[in-house]
């Protein structure tokens, strides 16, 4: 499935395997060219930085990731949204000796897709007004449900709890104006309903593996990533 992506790393970090599809994603020619190469010989630095993040937090804790909210590259090498799962792998006297890990991209549905028509008007409400002090107890009254029935609906939809698609809602636009305007970062925070700069930088970087100030160098730079 070309909207999945496999591999499986020791404890060292090292890529033991991976699928097809996460070795084009990383620019190989080969799926066996990653075996003991690193996340950082491999993905943009932000992101070898965050996975290996996440990676040693797995080996420190034995907690695996479920349904992690990360940036990836998709197929054509541009940047997207995925969903993460990491799981601790044993050997036979129970110690951590690697982990494995499946990701599935985020291709967002298109409002047609979406087929009860309060929800989709809370979901255009959420997406147009990411600005304002949103509270999801407002937009499940508005799609006619409860909170839990708006939480699991959308979670059918977008593979995303409402709380993590208004995050990446309102992280998609600042990203854009970062890449795409000369506003400074403090105003772009602000715009995009973060209460100042520092929570716009904490909730960036939690998810890029960037600041803004990086993510604004970094997209700017010529050439393919």
């Amino acid at each position: 499935m070309p909207d999945m992506v496999f591999s499986v790393k020791d404890r060292d970090g090292r890529y033991v395997c991976m699928s097809e599809a996460c070795a084009d994603r990383c620019g190989l020619g080969n799926k066996r060219e990653a075996i003991g190469r690193t996340a950082h010989e491999l993905w943009p630095p932000h992101m070898a930085e965050r996975y290996t993040e996440q990676d040693e937090h797995l080996f420190r804790t034995g907690q695996p990731v479920v349904d992690n909210l990360d940036l990836t590259l998709f197929n054509n090498r541009e940047p997207g949204w995925c969903l993460s799962n990491k799981t601790p792998l044993f050997n036979r006297e129970g110690k951590i000796i690697g982990l494995a890990c499946l990701s599935r991209d985020l291709i967002e549905p298109s409002r047609a897709g979406i087929v009860d028509t309060r929800m989709a008007e809370a979901v255009d409400r959420l997406q147009a007004a990411y600005a304002e002090p949103l509270h999801l107890e407002a937009l499940a009254e508005q799609a006619g449900v409860s909170l839990a029935q708006f939480e699991r609906r959308m979670k059918k939809i977008f593979q995303l709890s409402a709380g993590q698609f208004l995050t990446k809602t309102r992280i998609d636009a600042a990203a854009r104006q970062l890449a795409g305007t000369e506003l400074a970062i403090s105003d772009i925070a602000l715009a995009c309903g973060f209460c100042d700069q520092s929570a716009l930088s904490r909730q960036f970087r939690q998810l890029t593996g960037m600041t803004p100030r990086e993510y604004r160098l970094w997209a700017r730079e010529p050439g393919p990533r």
